[in-house]
């Protein structure tokens, strides 16, 4: 089973030297981030419910401190791009779900999918 969070974060890179510049323009470079997603059930598989709403990073703030955290670099902004998944881990993360629908404030599945991802997940075969 494999999965990962795909990320696209917009970097602020500045020489701590003064007699080092860089030009304006490059000075913010966009890079993709992946993030590997924790095993349905088991600690941290929930991340989504944290951090994402309707595709989206749920909070900004939170969401640039804790990429800045992984790349150990300033973040100017990040946007959510998809969840990556293969089908074992697409079907166990579903029956997860489907097993903890309360924690969701949801009905099914579907509406939890929907709620956090919007349409951004991609089965990968």
């Amino acid at each position: 089973m494999e999965a990962q969070y795909v990320f696209r974060a917009r970097l602020h890179l500045e020489s701590e030297r003064p007699d080092v510049h860089l030009e304006p323009s490059t000075a913010e470079p966009t890079v993709t981030v992946f993030f590997d997603a924790a095993e349905p059930g088991t600690d941290g598989w929930k991340f989504f419910r944290e951090t994402l709403w309707r595709g989206e990073v749920n909070d900004e703030a939170y969401g640039r401190t804790l990429l800045e955290e992984w790349l150990g670099e300033p973040v100017e902004s990040v946007s959510f791009r998809e969840l990556q998944v293969d089908e074992a881990y697409f079907e166990a993360f579903k029956d997860e779900i489907a097993g903890d629908l309360e924690a969701f404030n949801a009905d099914d599945v579907s509406s939890v999918l929907s709620k956090y991802f919007g349409s951004s997940i991609r089965v990968l075969e």
